[in-house]
């Protein structure tokens, strides 16, 4: 028979048995990662890093200073990260390095427009502005990034950290694709600060969510000759015009825009002909970004656990595009929510893309918190079907 164990001993085997259930539960709580991400220290720290990139913003693939910025951030938080993936992008890695693993997304990149809001940390870069939100989910993601670091020990797997270059247009998530960024990766959430969704509330939807988007190029022939002789005249101006007529009317006023609809044969009710080319090669389209349904009962119920039920909200598609949706092409399972900030105590808020656009700093924490307990609570749900001997994404 063993000797008893000494009473000091048998003391620390007790607060030993109890740490650790109660650091994991940490991770496990949404609401107390919300009230950690509110604390003061936090909360000053996450608008120093939004009011700093807000100052230097930066277009597509030209994000040096933010991605520098991040990585000072997550090397004084001691993350370790890959850097550089399409040009700026930052790859970083909490965890145990091994499966599951599942990632979080920021875009970085600003907008060339002038800003008109006059405030003490109005844009710097003449002609260049953040006008869409980026520098808050750039400071969200850190934020997840200090939580998750704050009990990485307690973490049941991998959490990947994208800093991504290029949304506006550049489709910079299909150049973090193509650069490995995301390899074998088992769900991927991101989101957007919302203009129009109150503060403190989160909102999505299952299945189509952002519209898919693309450019186009239309030539339309026709026959010339002299101007006194237009019958014998094919007139392509009159034949184009009549096809922008058409495409207003009977797209926009005629249907439903949710609705996909085909214009075809316009030029040539004209007796014009036409060739149209998508420039897919150069402006690669954006696919609808669609939501898994499982990953949206998921964010259901950790977003009520986080804010209540009645502050979670269905989302009506929007007829914006978002490259995001070029995740579902490597990963199995996406998902892409909304944090509210409107608050009308603060006066009329400006829309996305707009001059006057205004980031109401209180929606940080819920961003930060929100993807720290998806990410945490991912882990947790989906051990059975990690395979314990497989290192995916080779960051660690």
């Amino acid at each position: 028979m063993a000797a008893a164990a000494p009473p000091l001993l048998l003391a620390l085997a007790v607060l030993a048995t109890f740490a650790l259930p109660a650091a994991r539960a940490v991770l496990e709580d949404p609401a107390g990662l919300l009230r950690r991400a509110k604390e003061p220290a936090f909360m000053d720290w996450m608008v120093g890093v939004r009011r700093r990139i807000h100052e230097n913003p930066e277009l597509g693939y030209e994000e040096f200073e933010t991605s520098e910025l991040v990585r000072r951030e997550l090397d004084a938080m001691g993350i370790p990260y890959k850097h550089p993936f399409a040009v700026t992008g930052v790859v970083a890695t909490i965890g145990t390095g091994g499966p599951p693993f599942v990632a979080l997304r920021a875009d970085m990149d600003a907008l060339a427009m002038q800003e008109s809001v006059e405030w003490e940390h109005k844009s710097k870069v003449p002609g260049k502005m953040h006008g869409c939100g980026h520098d808050a989910h750039v400071a969200m993601l850190l934020g997840s990034a200090k939580i998750l670091q704050e009990h990485g020990d307690e973490l049941q797997g991998t959490v990947i950290l994208v800093f991504q270059p290029a949304e506006e247009g550049g489709a910079g998530a299909k150049k973090m694709i193509e650069a490995g960024a995301i390899e074998n990766i088992d769900a991927i959430f991101g989101l957007h600060v919302a203009d129009v969704v109150p503060v403190g509330v989160l909102a999505s939807r299952p299945g189509p969510i952002m519209a898919g988007s693309g450019f186009f190029e239309a030539v339309i022939s026709g026959k010339g000759g002299h101007a006194a002789l237009p019958h014998h005249t094919i007139d392509p101006i009159l034949a184009a015009s009549n096809v922008i007529v058409s495409l207003q009317q009977l797209v926009s006023r005629e249907a439903d825009p949710l609705d996909s609809q085909v214009i075809v044969s316009q030029a040539s009710v004209q007796r014009c002909s036409a060739t149209v080319d998508f420039l897919d090669k150069d402006r690669p389209f954006f696919p609808p970004t669609i939501n898994s349904p499982e990953l949206h009962d998921f964010f259901e119920k950790v977003a009520s656990e986080m804010v209540g039920a009645r502050n979670v909200r269905d989302k009506q598609p929007m007829m914006g595009a978002e490259d995001f949706a070029f995740y579902a092409e490597a990963i199995p399972s996406t998902y892409y929510y909304f944090v509210g900030m409107y608050n009308k105590t603060r006066g009329p808020q400006a829309p996305h893309h707009s001059p006057y656009f205004t980031i109401n700093e209180d929606s940080l924490p819920y961003g930060a918190a929100m993807q720290a307990s998806l990410a945490a609570r991912y882990l947790v749900e989906h051990q059975s079907s990690a395979s314990p001997d497989v290192n995916k994404n080779g960051l660690s």
